[in-house]
Formats: structure tokens, sequence, C-alpha cells
């Protein structure tokens, strides 16, 4: 990442038309450019503890962090993958109520507390951005409760490639994956096996099924092609999947 670049313009940020400032006017991207900042994590260090105080609100410009809670018996539990675009903060809410880990390297564009909450009650394009993308969180949260609740390994396996390759495909303004998708996963398949609460082996296992039926075909232990997105879909019970033209 060209940290020099990027501090020029926001025009040129990779997730200039994904983040939170997507629908901003040349106007507003210029007073945003006067109050950003950003910062580099390296692989393992907190972006955040729950129940600290945040004193930054953020978009994610590269790389990938998760979101989890500690449980009282000192168990921890995924509840979320942040990547390019996400927004790590909530106005009004001084408290962070997760705890977050970069995973990768991860670089933040990110804006003092007082300052970006102003700017959302004088901004309608960023209160309105902030607002889809409040809901599009709320519906993956919900995805993600009926993947854990419901679905087979296999399924979910098959379910959090898709939610990967939209996710990425966002990214690019695209309204759906074509086919074939190259993906990357930002996750180990450890970390894969936390986050959907499975054991290391059932997802190897899965995913050795899912090359062996021709689903995705695996490149190395990081990225794989998928070669029929909408079979993927339906093989991972995606109602999405019947609607694809």
């Amino acid at each position: 990442m060209n940290m020099a670049r990027l501090k020029d313009s926001c025009k040129a940020c990779p997730i200039r038309h994904s983040a939170v400032c997507a629908e901003c006017d040349t106007d507003e991207l210029a007073i945003l450019e006067q109050v950003k900042s950003y910062r580099t994590y390296a692989p393992g260090e907190s972006l955040a503890s729950a129940g600290e105080k945040l004193d930054h609100l953020s978009s994610l410009v590269t790389g990938c962090a998760t979101m989890s809670r500690t449980l009282e018996d000192g168990r921890r539990q995924a509840v979320g993958l942040l990547l390019p675009a996400d927004f790590i903060g909530r106005p009004g809410r001084a408290i962070s109520l997760y705890d977050i880990e970069a995973v990768s390297e991860v670089t933040l564009c990110r804006f003092e507390r007082v300052q970006f909450e102003r700017l959302v009650r004088e901004t309608p394009h960023i209160a309105a951005r902030l607002l889809t993308m409040t809901l599009d969180e709320l519906d993956a949260a919900r995805e993600m409760a009926v993947t854990l609740g419901r679905r087979t390994a296999r399924e979910k396996i098959a379910s959090f490639l898709v939610s990967m390759a939209r996710r990425q495909t966002a990214v690019t303004k695209r309204a759906v994956p074509v086919s074939p998708v190259l993906l990357h996963l930002p996750l180990s398949r450890q970390a894969i096996a936390d986050h959907l609460g499975l054991t290391i082996e059932t997802v190897s296992r899965q995913l050795t099924q899912l090359r062996k039926s021709g689903l995705i075909s695996v490149i190395d232990s990081r990225d794989i092609t998928i070669p029929d997105f909408e079979s993927l879909q339906l093989e991972a019970g995606d109602d999405d999947a019947t609607d694809a033209p």
C-alpha cells in the first residue's frame, strides 16, 4: 500500500467507492482529507479492546481483522470479520463492545471521534452511507446466525466462501461475483474453524470434498478458484442463488 499516494487524495484510495465516504461529493471529500489519519497494525496486534475507550472511528483500508468477545469463563467467541471498507466504531458510543485484532497487516483510515460525529450530523451523504452499511452489517449478522445454527459443516464452509467472494466483489463495485471467481482467503484454516465453530480437521475435510465435487479449485493454502459461483451458492443453501440472472 502506497501510503504517500493515499495521503495525497482520497480519490486514489482502494475503498473509495465502498467505504463510509462512498457517496461523498468533491467538497465533502476535501473535508474528510483534512481530518483523516492513517495507522498500520502488525498481524496479531490489537485494534480495540472490549470495554475500553475508542478514540477514533475507522475504515479498514487493507488487511483483515477479527471481532470477538471474551466470555466470563475465559472462552473467546468470534462474532465477525472485518475486511477492506468495513467500519470500526459507532457514533454516539465511546466504548468498544468487542476485541478487534489484526489477522494480517491492517491499515486504517481514522477519524477522531468528536470530529466524525460532527461530520455525521452535518454531512447527509456520510450519514446515509453509514446507515446503509449498518443495515448491511445487520443482514450479515442474521445470515451468520443461520450459518452457525442450522447449516451442516459442508454448508458452513460453502457459505463462508460465498460470503468472502461477495465481500471481495463489493469493493470492486460489481453487483455480483462473476464466474470463475479467484478468491483470496484472509484467514488460515484454523481461523476459519474458529470463526465457524468447527475443528480445523473438519474445515480441511470439507474443503477437500468441495474440491473433489468440482465446486472449488485449490491453488494454495490461501487462494482458491470458484468455477461456477451459482453452483457454490446452491451448495451453501443460499436462497439468492435462485434469483441469479
